[in-house]
């Protein structure tokens, strides 16, 4: 009977083991103007990449939620989505959507991963819920990989401005691991008309007296690709000398090539362009399919934040710029006539 006792726990932990639940998600869908941003898709697919279930979190005014939830319903890749609506959710104020988290979060919840894009809006958000539920977060990653059989976690994430990449592991013991994306390094889920998951309302946490009020939004309005996500992108630097001359130069290249136009920081610092235009580590990191940066030296914050375009175009005067070590194509020479002469021959 002793020699059994072993071989019968054994058992017991082996069928415990093969039921054990796999990896939940709960992605945050963020929206604008009843669309859902481009970064959320990407943190969906993300999501999709632990192999689990992964289920959809709608946020927002009364007025605006139903429809972004039967967009959510046609995603690829959702098993369900949640929402939740309350005019305190209008502007995803962290004080005032944190509590809803938190509730979701609890120590009974079936999610074991929290996913959102590394948006400005989640970036206050995600790291709040993680502190106040005493959870680690993990920011920024370019890859993810879950292991069922240790319900551990691997992500990367580059540090130092991209030029090293961290491996950082969020053990089993972790009972929920939160992590924001970086967009560019994950595809955009698509909708899939044939797709339909089912919905569940969720009751809002309703936060008296919040300490934080939302005053106003100012957007930049442009004809544009929005920067983040447009496939082609022409960028300029501190050598085009004003605002004037920025616009004036880069502004026919984009209209020739239906391009965003970006910015280094030290032109946004000189003046020459918005702040909403920066490009850069401490701006918005792109990954569009062609990236032209005219008049930029390359300074290590402005690759961390273009670095991984498809094809990189440079035009420069200086023939030591840092650029030309990450650009595909260089060009040596005045940008005040390789420019003009490129939009000619662009409109032939």
């Amino acid at each position: 009977m002793l020699r059994l006792r072993p071989a019968l726990t054994a058992r017991s932990l082996a069928r415990r083991y093969a039921t054990a639940a796999g990896p939940h998600a709960l992605v945050l869908l963020e929206h604008r103007a009843g669309v859902i941003e481009p970064g959320s898709l990407s943190a969906l697919t993300a999501a999709q990449q632990l192999g689990g279930q992964v289920t959809g979190l709608v946020l927002g005014a009364p007025s605006e939620v139903q429809g972004v939830v039967e967009k959510a319903k046609k995603l690829k890749g959702l098993t369900g989505v949640l929402h939740s609506s309350s005019e305190q959710y209008a502007h995803a104020i962290p004080e005032a959507v944190s509590p809803l988290l938190e509730k979701l979060l609890s120590d009974s919840t079936s999610y074991t991963h929290v996913v959102s894009a590394h948006s400005s809006s989640a970036k206050s958000i995600l790291p709040r819920v993680a502190a106040r539920l005493d959870l680690p977060a993990v920011s920024d990653i370019t890859s993810v990989e879950h292991d069922s059989a240790s319900n551990s976690t691997t992500f990367t994430r580059p540090i130092y401005a991209g030029n090293a990449i961290s491996t950082v592991r969020a053990p089993g013991s972790v009972r929920v691991k939160v992590f924001t994306v970086r967009s560019t390094a994950f595809k955009a889920s698509t909708a899939d008309e044939s797709a339909q998951v089912e919905a569940t309302a969720v009751d809002p946490v309703e936060v008296a007296d919040l300490p934080t009020q939302h005053v106003r939004t100012d957007l930049t309005k442009s004809d544009r690709p929005e920067l983040g996500s447009a496939g082609r992108v022409v960028s300029g630097g501190r050598a085009l000398k004003s605002a004037e001359t920025f616009n004036a130069t880069l502004e026919p290249l984009a209209d020739a090539l239906g391009a965003a136009i970006g910015a280094s920081r030290a032109a946004v610092d000189a003046g020459y362009a918005d702040n909403s235009l920066q490009v850069g580590q401490t701006g918005k990191v792109v990954a569009p399919e062609l990236y032209i940066a005219i008049g930029i030296s390359g300074a290590i914050q402005h690759l961390a934040g273009m670095k991984d375009s498809k094809l990189i175009v440079a035009i420069n005067k200086d023939p030591e710029a840092p650029i030309f070590q990450v650009a595909d194509v260089g060009l040596v020479a005045d940008l005040y006539q390789a420019v003009p002469e490129l939009v000619e021959k662009l409109k032939q």
